[in-house]
């Protein structure tokens, strides 16, 4: 799995939005989203950037990958 280079941090908003994510907040270009689940909620901050780092999209993916408990290739799937 290799990481896109050009990806910006709106096309993320939108894919997660897509999933049940809601924006709760932001602070500048980072933009705070929230997923309730039955036992609680995931918090996640993404950069308004263009293009997103590539090591904090590395670290976006893993953090989506332990919250959801999904495969880091099944977040891929979903966010590109």
């Amino acid at each position: 799995m290799k990481l896109p280079r050009d990806i910006c941090g709106e096309q993320i908003l939108k894919k997660l939005e897509k999933i049940g994510y809601e924006k709760t907040k932001q602070t500048g270009s980072h933009i705070k989203l929230t997923k309730k689940f039955d036992i609680g909620e995931h918090h996640i901050t993404i950069p308004n950037h263009n293009p997103i780092k590539v090591g904090t999209l590395n670290s976006i993916v893993k953090n989506l990958s332990e919250n959801l408990k999904l495969s880091k290739d099944q977040i891929f799937n979903i966010l590109f």
